[in-house]
């Protein structure tokens, strides 16, 4: 489902791919969620998962004014490079997940750094970048103040944070992450994640500060 102003000028279209998640030699599969942002000639592209050919058909000639990756794992990762190559646009990656990446694509690098406090701008939208560490060291969040939205990658889903437990992730940086930096925005912010149905920043407050409260997390 596309959701946007109008026929002719989407705001936001999502794409969803399939395939493996594959960290710590465990392997689960996966759907990913592919968020692209802009207007019907200037795109973001946030996450490039599994197979670039149904990202690139929904680009539609578009220009991609950067391919975002929300965080360093592969089934956010995996079809960057190819997607890179069809589309003639930058990858960003917050360069805390840079071994994730070098673990997935060896012989290619990213093309620029995600910086916290810096903006990304395609077809009139203007998203700040925010950095969310806990799932992985260098996750970022996405907000487009305007529109009153946060593209959350794996930090933030319907149904609370992000998963812990594996390398490099941590529950209380998590938790500590969502609260500094996304709870402070409004109740009706729509949060659109990595995985899954999007949810708000109200429906989920309660339940992140109660599991801070149950961690004794200041």
């Amino acid at each position: 489902p596309a959701l946007g102003r109008g026929a002719l000028t989407m705001a936001i279209e999502l794409v969803t791919t399939d395939g493996i998640f594959a960290l710590d030699g465990g392997e689960w599969e996966v759907t990913n969620n592919i968020w692209i942002v802009g207007d019907d000639r200037d795109v973001l592209v946030f996450d490039a998962a599994h197979d670039h050919e149904p990202i690139a058909a929904a680009v539609n000639g578009r220009r991609v004014a950067a391919i975002v990756c929300t965080h360093g794992h592969n089934d956010h990762i995996n079809a960057a490079v190819a997607l890179r190559e069809a589309v003639d646009a930058p990858v960003l990656l917050h360069p805390d997940d840079r071994m994730l990446w070098d673990a997935v694509h060896p012989h290619h690098q990213p093309d620029g750094e995600l910086a916290p406090g810096e903006s990304l701008r395609a077809g009139g939208h203007e998203l700040g970048i925010v950095h969310t560490p806990g799932h992985s060291p260098g996750c970022c969040c996405f907000h487009d103040a305007a529109d009153s939205r946060v593209l959350s990658g794996d930090t933030l889903f319907c149904g609370g944070p992000g998963a812990t437990g594996r390398s490099f992730s941590d529950e209380p940086t998590i938790l500590r992450s969502i609260r500094d930096r996304l709870l402070s925005l409004p109740d009706e912010t729509v949060v659109h994640t990595g995985h899954g149905d999007s949810t708000t920043i109200g429906a989920e407050r309660d339940g992140v500060l109660q599991r801070m409260g149950e961690l004794g997390l200041a």
